[in-house]
């Protein structure tokens, strides 16, 4: 009982500083770029990038301690649920930037519909695994359905962030690190999964 305490306090307590540090970033951006569009759409583009490290962080969890058993891949294993709600609470920023964006600011032009519809399913998919997040969800759900559910959510999470890297990156080599950085992610995924049914 007391190793799950410390283990909940850890987790809570790396929560708390990511969801600190990343409105302070967000302070800072607006403090320094303003409140017009220009500091809206930086706003967008920190928060983006915060959230595909996070995400790539406990997307890679599992992968990483499996062919890299250490003290640091342990430590992310252990905190991946708490990263993985990091990971949502930014993206919620990103997407309070925005809906702030076309709502405060007239003649921005829409998004496609193909980006409404699928970054509405990429929204629907972070809010229900951050829901079942906990061991209770876990005990409801049923172990195997629970696993069904998070495999879908963040490969379709995957998807999303790499078709929109992928696709700027195709045009712009600014984009090409984290266009890499999620097709690494999605090898070490797939090499951990090749040694898991090998041994």
């Amino acid at each position: 009982m007391a190793t799950r305490k410390t283990g909940w306090n850890e987790g809570a307590t790396l929560l708390i500083v990511l969801m600190a540090a990343l409105l302070v970033m967000s302070a800072l951006v607006l403090g320094l770029a303003g409140t017009g569009v220009d500091g809206i759409r930086m706003l967008i583009r920190a928060t983006a990038r915060s959230s595909l490290l996070l995400f790539v962080a406990a997307f890679t969890a599992s992968a990483l301690v499996r062919l890299w058993p250490m003290p640091m891949t342990r430590w992310t294993i252990r905190n991946r649920r708490w990263i993985g709600l990091g990971f949502a609470f930014s993206h919620l920023v990103h997407l309070i930037a925005i809906l702030w964006l076309f709502g405060a600011h007239d003649g921005q032009p829409p998004p496609p519909v193909t980006t409404l519809v699928g970054g509405g399913i990429a929204y629907v998919f972070i809010a229900l695994l951050a829901a079942t997040s906990f061991d209770g969800a876990v005990r409801k759900l049923g172990a195997r359905n629970w696993k069904r559910l998070h495999t879908a959510g963040v490969w379709y999470i995957w998807l999303i962030f790499m078709v929109s890297y992928g696709g700027r990156a195709a045009v712009d080599p600014y984009y090409w690190p984290p266009a890499l950085l999620l097709i690494a992610a999605a090898g070490l995924r797939i090499a951990a999964r090749r040694r898991k049914a090998a041994t």
